[in-house]
Parts: structure tokens; sequence; C-alpha cells
């Protein structure tokens, strides 16, 4: 009978542990916000030649913003050309780059 209230606890233990890790991965919504940048990476014989920023998508941002966002994802764009899955021989690979910045630090981009 012990072993039995035992097992009970430990259920009950990892589903409060489960339910307090769902509810807290969705907080990130409600302070930052999430900006969708298109990038293309241009290969010669398996070898990054260029790495361009296509588009930023944001409707709220200024210029200063949009440049400093664009900055960002080439820099994530790297990163990923890196990935054996974005590799190619020859040609070019298209990527969006999301990028989640909290709003203050958003508000914080101004003139560099």
């Amino acid at each position: 009978m012990k072993l039995f209230n035992h097992k009970y606890k430990l259920i009950l233990s990892c589903v409060f542990c489960m339910n307090f890790m769902i509810l807290s991965a969705q907080s990130y919504k409600k302070d930052s916000l999430q900006i969708k940048s298109y990038t293309v990476i241009e290969f010669v014989n398996n070898k990054i030649k260029s790495i361009e920023l296509s588009k930023v998508l944001c409707d709220y941002c200024n210029e200063i913003q949009k440049k400093a966002i664009g900055k960002e994802a080439l820099q994530r764009t790297y990163a990923e050309s890196q990935n054996p899955k974005n590799r190619l021989e020859n040609g070019k690979k298209k990527l969006a780059i999301y990028i989640r910045i909290a709003k203050k630090d958003f508000a914080a981009i101004k003139d560099e």
C-alpha cells in the first residue's frame, strides 16, 4: 500500500511540473517581438560566395531598426550556413530567419 501511494505522489508531482513548464514556456509572447527576414546564400563549389538580405518583414520598424535586424539576420544566416542541411554544391539557398527580441531591447535600437 505504501508503494502504491508513493507512485501516485510521483505521478502527481510530474504532472504538476509539466503544467508549470508549459505555462512558463509561453510567457515570451507577452514581452517580446518576432521579426521575420529572408536571406539568400550563394554557393560555388560547396563554398559560400555571398550572403544577401532579401527582405525584413516588420510593419512597425523604422529604417534604422530594419538595418539592425538585417545585420543580425545576416550573422545568423552565416551561422546557419555551416549546418550541413543548408549547404549546397552549387546554387542558391533561401532561408527564413526568425529573430525574437525583447520589446525594451527593440525600443532601444536608435541611431548608432
